[in-house]
């Protein structure tokens, strides 16, 4: 097979609660892009935060979202798409009843050297994700600057 058209090798990592399987890496996208799917469970969702290297899109392929950007809260449900640039601080939120999936693409590559480094390995992707413990949280926030991202706190 051509390697520009090889499937990934899926991993799954719990993180901050929630549960990311990895669809591309930068890999195999010659550092291009990651795309992963997003499981959020209700109330779940990411601590403010801002990309100093990537780009970021959400497209939400269940539930229902809020996302705040720059101080704006968006909601957005079922097969919306929200873009999110570098440099700016975000966060997502499943404001739904329902757990919530995400496809979240960031350009470049790289975040998912971060989520495998700070998260927790899950076996398959229909493992539930465990909620962060302090351990979790303290190695996420020593972790974060060096891969050019800053944690803003509890949102």
């Amino acid at each position: 097979m051509d390697s520009s058209v090889d499937q990934a090798a899926t991993a799954v990592y719990s993180v901050v609660g929630d549960r990311y399987t990895y669809l591309v890496t930068g890999a195999q996208t010659a550092g291009g892009c990651f795309m992963f799917e997003a499981y959020v469970p209700p109330g779940s969702g990411s601590p403010p935060h801002v990309h100093h290297r990537e780009d970021e899109t959400f497209y939400v392929v269940e539930g229902e979202f809020e996302v705040v950007v720059d101080g704006a809260p968006i909601r957005l449900s079922r097969g919306e798409f929200l873009f999110a640039r570098r440099d700016v601080p975000h966060n997502f939120r499943n404001v739904g009843a329902e757990p919530g999936k995400l496809i979240i693409t960031v350009t470049p590559a790289g975040l998912e050297d971060f989520f495998a480094e700070i998260g927790t390995k899950l076996s398959s992707r229909d493992d539930a994700p465990v909620p962060p413990t302090p351990e979790d949280v303290a190695r996420l926030l020593a972790a974060a600057p060096r891969y050019g991202l800053e944690i803003l706190g509890p949102d």
